[in-house]
């Protein structure tokens, strides 16, 4: 089992920055990728970004060039920096990870394990 924790989350002016960071613990040696996922109000989940533990990403349309999606091995940690923030990116950002699947599902809302999320606010 496993388990994620994320912060970071604020309440940013349109064109700042805010970095998110999601905290692994448990039995962290299984996961095979770690998602961002956001759920704005009123709105369904969508999926941000993801990194597996080659260091693959891959982002949503919409945030690519601004969100960026690293990981600290040796911390048990992801991060997504988000630059150039807009109004359009306030939700409740989530992390999540699987152990297992191929690199296209991790494009998807398919994952095992879920964070409680953080919010952020942009106005």
């Amino acid at each position: 089992h496993v388990q994620l924790v994320e912060s970071g989350g604020s309440s940013v002016q349109a064109g700042g920055s805010l970095r998110l960071f999601c905290a692994a613990s448990g039995d962290t040696s299984r996961g095979y990728c770690m998602g961002w996922f956001r759920q704005p109000p009123g709105k369904r989940r969508e999926w941000v970004a993801a990194i597996d533990t080659d260091g693959r990403t891959t982002y949503l349309d919409s945030v690519e060039g601004r969100f960026t999606v690293a990981q600290d091995n040796a911390k048990n940690t992801v991060y997504l920096q988000m630059n150039n923030l807009k109004p359009e990116d306030t939700a409740m950002y989530y992390c999540a990870t699987k152990s297992r699947g191929s690199w296209s599902s991790c494009s998807s809302l398919d994952f095992e394990y879920w964070g409680q999320g953080t919010q952020v606010t942009v106005s």
